[in-house]
């Protein structure tokens, strides 16, 4: 069976299920297979040309190490990532589940935004929420999650859980700090277990609370907490998927590929970088940061800074405290978990953290990573429009002009195909859009009515103990 160590104490051991139910390890730290599996070239080569279900269990099957049923896992696959499967959830309207879209010889879109929230993050939590109810109704017990969202996370985990049964779940969201569309995604769901928190403060404060209402262990202990956010393992291993799907279709394992991932949390690039670890021959990841760049600025330097996070027109990637690093970092140094805690110390009371020379140069080897602000955004959408007539919503367009950058300086190989990711659809961000092309996204039919749902939502103080308390008295 498939173990589990943490990041901060390498001598733990956990299943898949402790894992997929805590979310986060009881240190602190974050959850990583002990060792990763392995997809051989003969493996990859039979996956060719099957449904993006098949492709899912043959990732996924090796993570999960018989914690589920084989047949109880494929059941579940088959149901989240065969189009309209779920009406009640929505499904993925595209049969591909994330179809590429080509913009020049050797430049591609991969599309993430065919769920129900129309974001990235659907393609996780769709399936983590059937996790979670098939785990909850075996066990005949209840949970209680919590997760924070700089705007797409939230409306996605709303709708994979929303019908689980045994299970409520509270997101913190940073107050007029999110899209329209994506505040009214969350906060526009009736169903009574589920509880939206306008947290007074940024993202990184939400996601602050969210991990020391995790570090208190009476609290997880009273409500039975889970965390949905991409701290929790079994949202980046569902990640995997589609770039193993996406490599497949552009002719790996026999030609290696290249991804662009626009990031702030690091938890999307991190699912590429688990890839490349299972055996898919991906040659070079580029980190996509807006403004917020301290990832990029870790890749430039080898110091990790912490800043002020600047609202930008990608409010998604408005962090300057990426949670899903230190799976990275963790793995950079060789899985020193006394070298990581030292590290993580350094950054979260120090506010500051560095590695050494070579360390950054190990990263370099795999890693690039570019900036790039709001006006370069806005141009970036507005010139893909006019030449080709796709439209890029902003967090795709940070994407997007890093590719154009990496090709230009030769970190991308030209002469391979080069990936990146559209994150959003362009009607969740209609008004940056609309500046850049002209033209206002028009939203799927399902969400034709949006505007005029009521909204349920409550404001609270960036404070652990009102969020705290708010939890404890709601019914």
């Amino acid at each position: 069976m498939t173990q589990y160590l943490s990041t901060r104490n390498t001598a733990l051991r956990a299943g898949f299920i402790d894992v997929l139910m805590g979310g986060l390890a009881p240190e602190g730290g974050l959850y990583l297979p002990v060792e990763w599996p392995r997809l051989s070239d003969d493996t990859l080569r039979g996956l060719r040309g099957k449904p993006y279900a098949d492709v899912a269990f043959a990732v996924l099957a090796p993570f999960v190490g018989g914690a589920i049923d084989d047949d109880d896992l494929k059941t579940i696959l088959n149901d989240v990532y065969t189009p309209h499967a779920h009406p009640h959830t929505g499904g993925f309207r595209h049969q591909s589940v994330a179809p590429l879209v080509q913009l020049d010889a050797n430049q591609w879109v991969m599309e993430l935004f065919h769920g129900p929230t129309l974001a990235f993050k659907d393609v996780a939590l769709q399936l983590l929420g059937r996790l979670f109810d098939h785990v909850l109704k075996a066990r005949d017990t209840h949970m209680t999650i919590v997760g924070a969202t700089s705007g797409d996370t939230g409306s996605a985990a709303i709708q994979g859980c929303k019908s689980c049964k045994n299970a409520r779940i509270f997101i913190l969201h940073p107050h007029n700090r999110t899209s329209e569309v994506q505040r009214r995604q969350m906060t526009t769901v009736a169903d009574s277990n589920v509880f939206n928190i306008a947290l007074d403060g940024t993202f990184d404060d939400c996601q602050r609370i969210v991990k020391q209402l995790f570090a208190d262990e009476a609290m997880r202990a009273r409500h039975n907490l889970s965390a949905i956010n991409s701290i929790n393992w079994a949202r980046i291993m569902a990640q995997i998927v589609y770039y193993v799907s996406t490599a497949l279709a552009l002719g790996a394992p026999d030609r290696p590929v290249q991804f662009v991932v626009p990031t702030g949390n690091f938890g999307n690039i991190f699912a590429a970088y688990a890839a490349v670890q299972m055996g898919v021959p991906i040659k070079r990841l580029v980190i996509a940061t807006n403004r917020n760049d301290i990832l990029t600025r870790f890749m430039q330097t080898g110091k990790l800074t912490q800043g002020s996070v600047h609202p930008t027109i990608s409010p998604s990637m408005d962090i300057q405290i990426s949670s899903n690093f230190e799976r990275y970092l963790f793995e950079l140094m060789d899985r020193d978990d006394a070298a990581l805690r030292t590290l993580m110390n350094d950054f979260l009371d120090g506010g500051a953290a560095s590695v050494t020379p070579e360390k950054r140069a190990e990263a370099h080897q795999l890693f690039a990573a570019y900036a790039v602000d709001d006006a370069a955004t806005t141009a970036t959408i507005a010139d893909i429009y006019a030449r080709t007539n796709y439209t890029l919503d902003p967090h795709s367009a940070v994407g997007a002009q890093a590719m154009e950058r990496a090709l230009a300086d030769g970190t991308l190989d030209a002469a391979l195909p080069s990936v990146t990711l559209a994150c959003a659809h362009p009607a969740k961000f209609p008004d940056a859009v609309k500046a850049a092309t002209g033209h206002h996204p028009a939203l799927p039919d399902s969400m034709a009515d949006l505007f005029t749902r009521k909204e349920r939502f409550t404001v609270l103080p960036h404070s652990l103990d009102a969020v705290r308390a708010f939890i404890d008295k709601a019914q």
